[in-house]
């Protein structure tokens, strides 16, 4: 099976190799890099590194190293086509059929065409809207498909090589993946492509060669191939050129306060005016820019350019070449504003974020994703690197994926417009399956409908720094996303917000602790009375799961001594209906007065908590208002005994319950209270069964009963208001 160069490095690099060697070895994020307990051979101290912004890995006990393909092939024991198609599938990357799989095209000897009327640079009054011969609807005419011709064995890397064994794998796997690449102190991103001959400009149009000069190059290279990749860099310098020829075009990036630096930077050009500019400059490359997508034919069958009368954006892979570039008119009332070139065998939109390179080359760490080109060079402009933007389409998974691994946390910048929220509502959804419970998105929307361009140079870059950092979370957004689209006034409208929030968090990866989380937080935020109870419980739990359900009551009495007021026990006797228990009369006119009252507090035989109890129901009026300073007013006047075990505990449970910002255990109370009464309830059974006395037996049978009723009434009630997850 033949596989093209280029597709293996865009597998390699756009694979996931965090979640690939995470299945096998426990990894931790180490400064840029994770690292792990080597899964080749046995160790204790961890040696093994990953390097998620080049995807290669190495370990620097056994000296093994590589990329994704390798780690498949010598780890999980697939051959090379195996771990290849397993990328395949889990990248989206398509591995192209052998028509249509070579990178290199059959250069033709064809004399330059003279420039025709059709094709004058000069400024017209119907600029790009005028058309000398008819043009498909909306450009959408496909490109050829590209000759698959054999290239010589001189020709450059990206020759398709056939890999029909593991053993011809080695060619490829062990290539630049270890210590000259992988090292202790940092990697050398460079990334050199070779550069195309200059070529002499100076007849008129000033896009096309000179003729003899180009009849030289013609002579000269039609007897080779040319390749597609050496091709679209000549394309980025001829639109350079073009750039600094035309003056208008200049004129609008100076508008935008793009600088000298920033157009050196991104390869910013321009394309001129007229339908074969191309082909002009290029005439014995016309399959290979047909094959790009930036030459097509009308239906009348004439070949016109894509790309006419606009500003141009290279957009570079992640190895720094160019693969495509993108158009924007000049004029705001040209339509569409923006045209990206079209898919190729080196282009493929879906996996290529705009400025991902440019921010890999400055080591960024923070990544925001925008919507536009200008967005990703203004910010790059404003020092803040690791913004990038999708090629027109969503972002998807994998690449979402990929920045949650360079970056626990991801930022999302969408214009406040209907579309653009629509947009980022769309990446939100797109985002929950691989969100973790590590992982965070959060949701940038600048005021006054500025974007980051027009946001940086009205209030600054210091003012944009801010605005990312206070970014708003996901659960915040999903709320204030719903809560516009819904009658919050309407318990139908609360209804259909609930049910959307549990479809989304469905979508979350299986096992996922922020699932309960957002939808408690959500239910929360519409009235739910259950929702400090479950932090308060939460907070316990982390704080001494250890715990008794005595010393737990005791910790919340002493942070919430107000519970007392009303007596928890006095309370949940009456709720239950235990004090208007209904006797038979015979029982009731046998039984004593002493076996029909309430339990108090000196019946559950606790003295610790009967200690706490009684001191905070005699220093009541005397207690401080701050929860800290009442606390340690109580403990002071405790036992010594009943003090030492409290004062061991409370400062980290203060604080605990202090970072959940967890306001009330009313509810936690009642619930540890009423396991109390249940246990004491269980134990008077046990204790009539081994001295039967069938008047109290008959009695605590009925109140435990009706304490089982009520706790089971208040467990339903729970469930029905809570979301189910």
């Amino acid at each position: 099976m033949s596989i093209p160069n280029h597709i293996l490095e865009q597998l390699s690099s756009q694979a996931d190799l965090i979640s690939i060697i995470g299945r096998h070895t426990t990894l931790k994020r180490a400064g840029s890099e994770y690292r792990g307990c080597c899964p080749f051979h046995g160790e204790k101290s961890p040696s093994f590194y990953v390097n998620p912004q080049k995807n290669i890995y190495h370990c620097f006990g056994c000296n093994v190293g590589g990329n994704a393909i390798s780690f498949l092939r010598d780890y999980e024991n697939l051959t090379f086509i195996e771990a290849v198609k397993e990328l395949s599938k889990q990248t989206g990357i398509e591995i192209p059929e052998e028509d249509r799989q070579n990178v290199s095209y059959k250069r033709t000897v064809t004399k330059p065409k003279a420039a025709s009327q059709h094709d004058n640079y000069q400024h017209s009054n119907n600029q790009n809207n005028s058309k000398p011969y008819a043009e498909p609807a909306a450009q959408s005419t496909s490109a050829s498909p590209v000759q698959t011709q054999k290239p010589a064995a001189s020709s450059p890397a990206n020759d398709i090589v056939s890999y029909d064994n593991a053993d011809d794998y080695s060619n490829y796997a062990n290539q630049n993946f270890y210590d000259d690449d992988y090292n202790s102190t940092g990697y050398d991103d460079s990334y050199f492509v070779g550069g195309a001959d200059d070529v002499n400009h100076n007849s008129s149009p000033p896009w096309l060669s000179d003729e003899s000069a180009a009849n030289t190059n013609i002579e000269n290279s039609a007897d080779k191939d040319g390749n597609l990749y050496d091709l679209l860099l000549k394309i980025e310098q001829f639109y350079q050129r073009n750039l600094q020829t035309h003056p208008h075009a200049k004129h609008y990036f100076m508008t935008r306060g793009i600088t000298e630096q920033s157009i050196e930077t991104f390869a910013l050009g321009y394309a001129p005016f007229g339908w074969q500019h191309l082909e002009h400059e290029f005439p014995q490359d016309i399959e290979g820019l047909k094959a790009l997508g930036l030459v097509r034919q009308s239906d009348s069958g004439r070949d016109y350019d894509l790309l006419r009368d606009r500003i141009i954006f290279p957009i570079r892979d992640n190895q720094g070449r160019t693969i495509g570039f993108g158009g924007r008119a000049l004029d705001d009332q040209v339509k569409p504003k923006y045209i990206n070139s079209s898919d190729s065998p080196v282009f493929h939109k879906q996996h290529v974020l705009y400025g991902y390179y440019e921010s890999r080359q400055q080591r960024a760490n923070d990544w925001l994703v925008v919507e536009g080109y200008m967005d990703v060079i203004a910010l790059h402009q404003a020092g803040i690197y690791g913004a990038i933007a999708s090629m027109g389409t969503a972002i998807n998974e994998s690449q979402i994926s990929r920045l949650l691994t360079l970056n626990p946390t991801l930022t999302l910048s969408f214009d406040g417009d209907s579309a653009g929220q629509k947009a980022a509502w769309r990446t939100l959804e797109i985002a929950l399956p691989v969100l973790g419970d590590d992982k965070e998105l959060r949701f940038l929307s600048l005021p006054n409908d500025h974007d980051p361009d027009t946001f940086i140079k009205s209030h600054g870059v210091e003012a944009m720094r801010e605005q990312i950092a206070q970014a708003m979370p996901l659960s915040q957004y999903i709320f204030a996303y719903l809560s516009e689209r819904y009658d919050m006034s309407l318990a139908e409208g609360k209804a259909k917000l609930m049910s959307q929030v549990r479809t989304l968090t469905n979508s979350l990866p299986k096992g996922s602790s922020f699932r309960y989380l957002l939808n408690n937080d959500i239910y929360q935020k519409l009235g739910g009375r259950r929702s400090q109870n479950v932090e308060a419980k939460d907070a316990l739990l982390d704080f001494d799961g250890e715990m008794t359900i005595s010393q737990q009551l005791q910790l919340c009495f002493l942070f919430q001594p107000s519970a007392l007021a009303d007596d928890p026990i006095q309370v949940i006797w009456q709720q239950a209906g235990i004090h208007g228990l209904n006797l038979p009369a015979h029982i009731k006119q046998k039984a004593s007065d002493d076996a029909l009252r309430p339990l108090a507090w000196d019946d559950l035989q606790d003295d610790p908590l009967l200690d706490v109890v009684s001191t905070i129901q005699r220093c009541s009026n005397y207690l401080p208002l701050d929860a800290n300073a009442a606390a340690h007013f109580v403990l002071s006047n405790l036992k010594p005994s009943t003090q030492q075990a409290l004062s061991r505990n409370w400062g980290a449970f203060f604080k605990t319950l202090t970072l959940r910002n967890v306001l009330s255990l009313d509810e936690l109370i009642e619930n540890l209270v009423s396991q109390l009464l249940e246990r004491n309830m269980r134990k008077k059974i046990q204790d009539l069964v081994k001295n039967p006395d069938h008047i109290k037996a008959t009695i605590v049978r009925m109140q435990a009963q009706l304490l089982s009723n009520w706790l089971r009434e208040q467990q339903a009630e729970q469930s029905a208001q809570m979301v189910s997850i």
